[in-house]
């Protein structure tokens, strides 16, 4: 007679397996993680103060102690180097053209560097303290502003080493700053005394048209994509202004542990079209954390750990170069991943030319080739990808419980060395109202394992408040076994040893782990224990 099975079942799952607490990873975590091939620029020794990129080639300039040093976006590795100065160079900025760049210094001037010669066009003398802060207009060639430690912000005119205006509003140091991508004239500073002051050099009364309070000394500030938003960093938060309803706070992120150093803009590209690309915010901080922050869903969208503190962070403008610098003085430089035509990763096609690349031989039913074809092809970019349903694995326990062969399934996992699956065939057994009748027909080795599984998982939280509970029922049912048998007292005795241990922990330290009525249930089978003093 052949055997009855149900038609389609599924493996049993314990209903006590935890949840995890680990993120499940996103796409745009994938992205942001997977997407860039990270290189370490190390033995600079002393801090990275700034980081900025070029316009035009993408090329970044980085400040560390009494130099500066311009790295190549396709190699990674450093082209020039400017060493003109008297101290630590601060604030590396291109004007928007790509030919000059700037630095503050700690002697509080103001240096112009021509890119092609590496040599000072110009040397700005107004502050009489170290230049932090040191910006172009977005639109303007012959003009920049400064903002030092001696509280005053100045705006230049760069080819006649000019002072033009002098704005004195912030009472501490003026360690940051941005200029508007609307206008020219607009720019903002972000100062030690917690505020952000916006600048118009139209406006003859040299006062400031907004100020907005961080709340915490202000580390950075940017303007974010179309000017109309405000991004100011300072303390362990990061917040979102906006400029056209005079400084209304719209969002604080509050992720970072310590001090945030540094933010800038970066973009993701969703469906490889310049039109699908999306900002998102960068933040870096002391914690040795970079966090990407989605401000048009506010919500933190990926978060990497740093082994060191982190001072400074910049995204090229078409985010294909990635670059952090560390208090330690080494760069963490991301390089966007080369894709060739079809969307596979893969070498650059300017590694190879065409000529190069062998002709493959024509396959034939007489080659094995023709049978393998196309089974290790990688989906393309745009390709509807159909995935074959995977197998189902299925255990020796669960072929057995289709079969209905109940007491030999729960044999079988009480000889293995999974406690989830134990459990599970055990509820699934409650489910069938099979358990107690397996157990009744337990010869006494089996018994004996039963027991030992027992005394080994009974006090494990995940599993107590189901297997104190099957321990008593055992313990009434197979009294008489018990009785008889030296080796089944000897596992009663464990047991009773393992729920008195929990016992006395739970009562000397306060703390009653059991829940669900478990601590009543273990204070039961104590009871019962205790009164068979025989076992």
């Amino acid at each position: 007679m052949a055997e009855v099975q149900i038609g389609k079942t599924y493996p049993v799952q314990s209903r006590l397996k935890p949840k995890s607490k680990k993120p499940t990873s996103t796409t745009e975590s994938k992205y942001w993680k997977k997407s860039y091939k990270t290189t370490q620029i190390p033995n600079l020794i002393y801090p990275i103060t700034s980081i900025d990129f070029s316009p035009l080639t993408n090329d970044f300039v980085t400040t560390y102690s009494a130099s500066a040093t311009l790295y190549s976006s396709q190699t990674l590795e450093p082209t020039s180097k400017f060493t003109s100065f008297n101290d630590i160079a601060y604030s590396a900025s291109y004007r928007h053209d790509g030919k000059l760049v700037a630095f503050g210094g700690e002697s509080g001037d103001v240096q112009v560097f021509d890119l092609k010669t590496r040599s000072a066009l110009r040397r700005l003398k107004g502050h009489y303290r170290s230049v932090r802060c040191v910006k172009y207009p977005k639109f303007d060639n012959l003009h920049l502003f400064s903002g030092g430690d001696d509280t005053f912000v100045k705006y230049w005119d760069v080819a006649s080493e000019t002072e033009l205006l002098s704005f004195q509003g912030h009472k501490d140091y003026v360690r940051s700053g941005a200029s508007s991508p609307v206008s020219s004239d607009l720019f903002v500073t972000g100062s030690y005394d917690h505020t952000v002051k916006l600048w118009d050099t139209r406006v003859s009364s040299m006062n400031s048209t907004m100020n907005i309070n961080h709340g915490k000394p202000v580390e950075d500030v940017i303007f974010l994509p179309f000017g109309s938003l405000l991004a100011t960093a300072g303390g362990n938060s990061v917040k979102i202004w906006d400029v056209t309803s005079g400084g209304k706070l719209i969002y604080a992120m509050e992720s970072h542990n310590k001090t945030v150093t540094s933010i800038c803009v970066g973009k993701i590209l969703q469906d490889g079209s310049p039109e699908s690309d999306e900002s998102r915010l960068l933040s870096v901080g002391l914690d040795g954390y970079m966090k990407v922050f989605d401000y048009s869903a506010l919500k933190i969208t990926h978060s990497m750990r740093y082994p060191a503190p982190l001072l400074s962070v910049g995204v090229s403008s078409d985010s294909s170069v990635r670059v952090i610098g560390t208090s330690n003085g080494v760069i963490y430089a991301g390089k966007k991943k080369k894709k060739d035509v079809d969307g596979v990763s893969g070498k650059e096609l300017g590694e190879y030319s065409i000529s190069s690349v062998p002709e493959k031989r024509a396959l034939r039913p007489t080659n094995f080739r023709y049978f393998q074809r196309s089974q290790s092809e990688k989906p393309s970019r745009g390709d509807y990808l159909i995935k074959r349903q995977a197998k189902v694995k299925v255990t020796e326990h669960d072929k057995l419980l289709r079969k209905f062969r109940h007491k030999e399934a729960l044999v079988t996992v009480l000889n293995g060395k999974s406690p989830h699956d134990m459990v599970a065939v055990m509820e699934e057994l409650v489910a069938r109202k099979k358990l107690l009748k397996c157990v009744s027909n337990l010869d006494g080795d089996e018994l004996g394992l039963l027991l030992n599984v027992l005394h080994k998982y009974c006090t494990v939280p995940r599993y107590a408040g189901f297997l104190i509970g099957l321990t008593k029922r055992v313990a009434q049912m197979r009294a008489e076994d018990i009785k008889s048998s030296d080796t089944l007292k000897g596992y009663v005795r464990n047991i009773k040893r393992s729920l008195m241990e929990e016992i006395t922990c739970s009562f000397c330290e306060g703390v009653l782990w059991w829940q669900d009525g478990s601590g009543a249930v273990c204070a039961a089978v104590a009871s019962y224990v205790f009164s068979h003093r025989n076992c």
